[in-house]
């Protein structure tokens, strides 16, 4: 309301300002004389208002007229005017109808109407990084791979659109499994965009996959640098691609260099039980016996395992059972409710022929949580204690059925493996094969087998499992059971 009235005031005034003005005018004595090329023109002041006023639009209209005029002589020499411009806005609608097109064509599943309308938008706009990308995914779509390809590959040529054209290319050769050219079409997208989550993890599977630990780790620390992996997840995952270097490096002859990747990847990763056994060994092999110890126990701590108990019987592999046994009190410590540390508490005892102290370490696992292992250990136990053939033949009847107990396994397949290993053989998952329980039936984990010759010593201390009296007496086979 208020801006109203002041425009209505500011209206009036400047009409009030013009009368004022013409009045002036009007009132106004005396002639203004033009003198021009010997002539001369008189007229009063209000004429000469009236006339400038009129002389506007006539100027105007003639540097209108001279304009279309030389528009005209341009148009006859060739150069650009008002009538290419329509022709060109012409050719650009048209483009843009048929990308228009392509795209509803491309989203809605006509993949070939798509590749048409694709064609007839480049025909009209010359806009190939646009045009292109369509007929790319659109020949995809329609299984042309030769096509997508070629389209691909002329992408790359524009440095707009090269990083587009390098990751299509590098997924069709992903797709026809040809790993080395891949590869490097991987490195050059990385190098183009490293914040490229999609080409970070297709890279780091092939550098992983060919065993190219040192390029995993530069992909990875990237990886870390992007925000697209949590720090503790990064420090895990480098601590492996560390100890597969190392196991490497220790094979090709580089001891120290190996050893000093091995350690460094159990100091990052404590509870990566095969860089614990590895980083043990080594302490154990340099007399540091203390240290290997301490690797141990920090690993069992966070994950109870059978190869930890492998490695920490290693370390002192000619002790006394009793010794022994107090030893690995030491390592079982909080963890001594666990099944792993239930039973390897069972297996030191029975070769030390404590078959009741045996008997109370285990306690009702075999009855609660029955696995292939704890089942046999159970029939030693019975078997040391003067048991009959048939209940010893039971227990081992139910261990020939009864599941196998944690096993590697992968946590997206759900495969398992017989070893520890860094990337799911089944579905290249990396990081994914975790120590666990495998509900299925079947046949005992090979480290679960081989544990109670390598954990226990006998009375004469030596390592072998059932080289005492007692021991063998404890676990030799009944006749016509085979053994689980």
């Amino acid at each position: 309301m208020f801006w109203s009235l002041l425009k209505i005031i500011a209206f009036v005034a400047v009409v009030a300002l013009l009368s004022f003005g013409a009045v002036l005018l009007l009132e106004t004595d005396g002639i203004v004389r033009i003198e021009f090329a010997n002539r001369e023109i008189s007229m009063a002041p209000i004429t000469l208002l009236i006339v400038s006023v009129l002389a506007v639009p006539v100027i105007w209209s003639l540097i209108f007229l001279l304009g279309l005029l030389q528009a005209a002589l341009k148009f006859l020499v060739g150069d650009e005017t008002a009538l290419t411009r329509y022709l060109n806005r012409n050719r650009e609608r048209k483009g843009y109808e048929a990308l228009a097109n392509s795209l509803i064509s491309l989203a809605s599943g006509e993949a070939k109407h798509a590749i048409s309308d694709a064609e007839k938008a480049e025909r009209y706009l010359g806009r190939p990084e646009i045009t292109g990308i369509l007929i790319a995914q659109a020949a995809e779509r329609t299984g042309d791979k030769k096509r997508a390809e070629q389209a691909y590959r002329d992408l790359i040529k524009d440095e707009r659109t090269k990083f587009v054209g390098i990751v299509g290319v590098l997924k069709q050769k992903l797709q026809d499994n040809e790993i080395d050219v891949a590869m490097k079409l991987a490195e050059k997208a990385f190098a183009i965009n490293p914040r490229h989550e999609e080409i970070q993890n297709a890279l780091f599977r092939m550098q992983s996959g060919m065993e190219d630990w040192s390029g995993a780790r530069t992909t990875l620390a990237a990886k870390l640098k992007a925000k697209a992996l949590p720090k503790e997840v990064h420090a895990r995952r480098d601590a492996i691609l560390r100890f597969e270097e190392a196991k490497r490096m220790i094979a090709e002859g580089n001891s120290a260099d190996g050893e000093a990747s091995a350690l460094a990847a159990n100091r990052a990763s404590p509870g990566l039980v095969p860089a614990a056994v590895l980083a043990s060994e080594i302490k154990t092999r340099s007399n540091e016996r203390r240290a290997a110890a301490a690797i141990i126990r920090k690993a069992w701590s966070l994950q109870p395992h059978p190869d930890l108990a492998k490695a920490f019987a290693a370390i002192e592999p000619d002790e006394p059972p009793q010794a022994r046994i107090n030893r690995f009190r030491q390592l079982i410590g909080k963890n001594s409710v666990e099944p792993e540390s239930r039973m390897a508490q069972a297996e030191i005892l029975l070769a030390n022929d404590d078959f009741l102290g045996a008997r109370r370490a285990l306690g009702n696992l075999p009855e609660e949580q029955p696995t292939v292992r704890s089942l046999a250990i159970i029939a030693a136990i019975e078997r040391g204690q003067g048991a009959p053939d048939s209940v010893v033949r039971g227990w081992l009847t139910k261990a020939v059925s009864a599941p196998r107990g944690p096993q590697w396994v992968c946590d997206n397949c759900h495969a398992v493996h017989s070893e520890w290993v860094p990337a799911c053989a089944e579905c290249e998952g990396f990081d994914t094969v975790s120590w666990k329980d495998v509900p299925s039936a079947g046949q005992v984990h090979s480290s679960a087998v081989g544990l109670l010759p390598l954990v226990i010593a006998s009375k004469g201390g030596n390592t072998e499992f059932g080289t005492s009296e007692g021991s063998r007496s404890a676990t030799a086979p009944i006749e016509g059971t085979e053994p689980p």
